[in-house]
This record gives C-alpha cells, structure tokens and sequence, in this order.
C-alpha cells in the first residue's frame, strides 16, 4: 500500500496532463461515465460488502447514505456527464485592461492544482469530485471513510479505467486507502502538495480539518436547516414542502432540521403537521417524523418536549425540532442564533417579509416557498458539487467548477519599464 505522501507526489506530477487539453478532459469524462456503467456489478458487490459489515453499527437512515444501487450508479454516470456538457472555464479572460502606457493586463482563470476531499459514507461523492476536479483541470486526491472503503475503491478503479482509455494517467485521481486518522491528518498538513482541502462529512471531520489544517481548506457540510411558516402562508403548500424538506431524505445537509412557526397559524398547523408526519406516513408505510417540541409547540400538540440541544443538533435523522416564534423577526433571530449558515427557508405569501428574511438571514441559499432540499450543485445547475461550502472567502454554497479555480494575471507590454 502506497503512503498518502507517495500518493499526494504522484497525482502532482500527472497533474501537467490535463493543461490545455479541453477535448481529452471531455473524453475521459465520457469514458468513466460508461466505465461506471460498465462496472457496475463489481461495485455494487463492493458496495455490499460495505453495507454488511456496516449493518451493525449505523441505523437505517445512515445506511441509505452508504448504499448504491443500479439506480444510483446510473445517477453518478448521468453527473459525469452533466459536468462534461458544462462549458470549460481553464483559460477563461476574466477581464482585460489595457493601460495608459501600453500594458495589456488580463486576469485569467486557472485550476488550483490538487484538490484534496476527506468525506464519510456516500460513494457517489467519488465520482462527484473527480468529475468535478478533472473538468476544471486539477488533479484530486480521494480519501474516504473506513465504513465505504470498499465502495470508493471500487468506484476509483473505474474511474482510472476510464482515464486510461482515453489516453490520460489514472495517477490524475488519488486513492488513499490508508483510513486512520494519521493519513487524514497528513492531507491536512501536505503544504507544497495539496493547493486545497475540502472536508465533506459529519460536524466532527469538518471542525477537525479547520482546526488542524495547514493547507487551504475550506468549511463545508453541517446544515442546521430552517423552514419558517409565516402567518400568511399556504398551508397545505407549507406540510408539502415540510415533508419534502426533512423527510425525503433526512441524512443528507440540506435537509430540514428545525421547523419554526408564526404564533398566528400555530394552533391550525401543527396539528395538521403531526398527522402528516406521523400518522399519515405510517398508514403508507413510511417511517414517521419525531417531533421535539418547545413549550409554546407543546401546549398545542403532544410530542418529545425539545431538550437543551435540540436546536443546535443536525440529526441527520426522521427528528424534526419544533418552535413557535412571535413574527418574521423573531425568526430571523432564532435562525441567528442557531443557524450554520447552510440552506434556510421562509414559506409566505408576505413578499414584505420574504423581502425582510432573504436580506437578513445570513445563509449561503436563502429560500422563499420552496424545500431546502434544493441546496445540491445538480439541482443548481452546476452538474454536481464538491461539498457545501457554508463559509464567506472563495466559496459559498455548492461547490462547482468556478469554485475550484483560482486566477493569475497575464500582462503583455512591447519593452516598458517603470
């Protein structure tokens, strides 16, 4: 097995392949999209592999994270190719200024060089940065959770088949199977390797990257999601779009976590809202959402009464915590308090208010009548993402091709001097 420094030192020196090379990038996006295809049952007996051994250890929910299916490797092929439609951005004129004595000055974009991404549980976040990383013209070094070992390394050995059938080193995307806290600090401190990290998982990866890393890292992931129900709201829009938000899939970032509700609808809408999301989902035979209520959420419908953390919890789980607030600001300020600058919602038909909450609310999505669930690079048209950047410098909200370029100036002149 190859040291994370062997590894790092291997995928900067391929990086020089990529340079230039619009069409080779777009033919070897093509070639690992049908090579996911094409492999697909050696990986999903790796991906079974995974599950199995993960079985006793993680709940249902976290299980849905970890497991692929022939649908979802089709997905990942389909977001390969949605990248390599996206136009080229290495080589971009950003702007061009020509000055009083004659210097013609263009800022230009270029790639980073070597992303490195650390991230737990979801397999199709492999082929989600490497697509990403290899469109944008940089190299990435990969480097999973023990829990999906199997999978990633799975999806890694199609992705460099596809490298290699169209004539570029598989070296472009690094593997490090190493999955002891030692190699993910390595990455963190590879200063001279790795141009930026990005740390794609639970609360405790992410602050244990910003707090140790050396090299550029940016802060992603942890979304303590709010949806707030105005007094003006269309409710049975508002139980839709709840249901979507924290139900449809509660173990990913952008799934609702805490629900706040105008003080004027409260006592109409939350007993609708405990039957949505407890009896009617057990009757089709769904799992039901536990509801942890505040005290004013409490005097209105029975419930888990919310403890001490509840609204500081991304529970990544069928928990959706539950206050009652007196208005639009109240909102706004209980979001400030508790908020992880991710996705937060307003449902109204106030355009006064949804003015008032997309101004203050400091979150990278703000949404006005919609599920937050839409905080995704695919859904925001960017192909796929490398992560959610919940930070202000470089890059906010998903992570697509412009985020992982920087640029350089190129200046021009005929011999003059200062």
């Amino acid at each position: 097995m190859k040291t994370t420094a062997e590894i790092l030192r291997e995928t900067r020196a391929s990086r020089g392949a990529l340079t230039g090379e619009r069409e080779k990038k777009n033919a070897a996006l093509r070639a690992i999209a049908g090579r996911l295809l094409s492999e697909q049952a050696t990986i999903l007996e790796a991906n079974r592999l995974d599950v199995e051994a993960a079985r006793s250890r993680y709940g249902e929910v976290m299980l849905d994270r970890l497991t692929l299916t022939g649908a979802r490797i089709e997905a990942m092929a389909q977001g390969v190719l949605d990248v390599e439609a996206l136009p080229d951005l290495e080589g971009r004129v950003l702007s061009r200024v020509e000055r009083p004595n004659g210097l013609v000055i263009e800022k230009v974009s270029v790639p980073l060089g070597v992303v490195a991404i650390i991230y737990e549980s979801r397999p199709n976040v492999t082929s989600d940065a490497a697509a990403l990383a290899l469109k944008s013209g940089n190299a990435v070094v990969l480097r999973g959770g023990r829990e999906a070992f199997c999978s990633n390394r799975a999806v890694v050995q199609a992705i460099r088949l596809g490298l290699e059938d169209a004539g570029l080193p598989p070296e472009l995307v690094g593997f490090v199977e190493d999955t002891d806290h030692a190699s993910a600090e390595e990455l963190m401190r590879a200063v001279g390797l790795v141009d930026l990290l990005i740390p794609r998982g639970g609360a405790g990866l992410i602050r244990r990257c910003i707090e140790n890393a050396r090299v550029p890292c940016i802060q992603t992931g942890t979304g303590i999601c709010h949806i707030f129900v105005d007094a003006s709201a269309d409710l049975n829009m508002a139980l839709k779009v709840i249901e979507n938000a924290k139900a449809s899939r509660p173990s990913v970032c952008n799934a609702e976590e805490v629900l706040l509700v105008h003080r004027d609808v409260a006592a109409a809408f939350l007993p609708r809202l405990r039957k949505c999301l407890t009896q009617d989902r057990v009757a089709r035979g769904l799992p039901p959402v536990e509801l942890r209520l505040d005290d004013k959420a409490a005097a209105i419908i029975p419930g888990t009464p919310a403890g001490k953390e509840d609204f500081d919890t991304e529970f990544l789980d069928y928990i959706l915590a539950v206050a009652v607030v007196e208005d639009v600001n109240a909102a706004i300020r209980h979001i400030a308090r508790h908020s992880t600058g991710h996705s937060e919602a307003i449902l109204t038909r106030d355009e006064a208010n949804a003015a008032a909450f997309t101004a203050q609310v400091d979150a990278a999505a703000v949404y006005v009548n919609a599920s937050t669930r839409f905080t995704d690079g695919g859904e925001f048209g960017l192909g796929c993402e490398m992560g959610i950047s919940t930070q202000k410098l470089h890059a906010r909200g998903p992570m697509g091709l412009e985020e992982l370029n920087s640029y350089k100036y190129i200046v021009r002149g005929d011999g003059q001097i200062r």
